[in-house]
């Protein structure tokens, strides 16, 4: 761990933290990027994307109903006041003993109410030398929930991808850091901001940046 996560205390400096994730193996992760669903709600076809969402009941993760993502133009500028419609996570995903070690973990350090909707994306984003790729599209912002965890799983020829979070848009950041695999980052969304710059190929071919993007409560709602 190297920021202590508190959201009991004030100062935000204590309101995010990065832990590296040991006990999960990546490699089980990997071949369900291959297959995502381009994101059909951005220009450019740089974004894939899969979304779900689950409840915690004791030891026991259920899988809820399909739904659409919902945010207000104010978080989402580029896409908000839409349901947008993306295809569920795969079943063998969700089946994997790995995925709900991730779970359990981004709950646990959260301290998330059993009855809360935790909404989990699952997102590759793409560049190319013609191409490069932008993992947040809609610049500097919230979601407008509660918690997110950023896992990250992959990196492939890139360069740039670096997680930036921020107490105001227009002040500099207080977290600058490209997202290791296997490296969660958990922020508490009501105090910060948070980005993440362009990536683009380290050499000549394309390349790729998978993660899966946490939030509590899920966003979710009835399409």
């Amino acid at each position: 761990m190297i920021t202590a996560l508190d959201f009991s205390k004030p100062a935000y400096a204590v309101s995010f933290g990065l832990e590296k994730v040991d006990s999960i193996n990546l490699e089980q992760f990997q071949p369900f990027f291959a297959d995502l669903p381009l994101d059909p709600y951005i220009k450019g076809q740089y974004r894939w994307r899969r979304l779900s969402r689950f409840i915690i009941s004791g030891n026991e993760l259920t899988k809820l109903p399909h739904g659409c993502l919902f945010q207000s133009r104010e978080y989402n500028p580029l896409a908000g006041d839409l349901r947008r419609e993306f295809a569920e996570l795969d079943a063998g995903l969700v089946e994997l003993p790995e995925f709900e070690k991730l779970v359990f973990e981004f709950a646990d350090r959260c301290k998330l109410s059993p009855s809360v909707e935790i909404g989990v994306h699952q997102i590759r984003t793409t560049c190319s030398p013609q191409n490069f790729g932008n993992p947040a599209p809609e610049g500097i912002h919230q979601d407008g929930t509660d918690f997110i965890g950023i896992f990250a799983v992959d990196r492939y020829n890139i360069s740039g991808g670096a997680t930036q979070l921020y107490t105001a848009k227009k002040e500099k950041p207080v977290f600058h850091k490209i997202l290791n695999p296997g490296e969660l980052l958990l922020v508490n969304d009501r105090d910060f901001f948070h980005f993440t710059t362009p990536i683009k190929p380290l050499e000549q071919g394309t390349g790729s940046r998978d993660v899966f993007v946490l939030t509590s409560p899920s966003l979710i709602v009835d399409c």
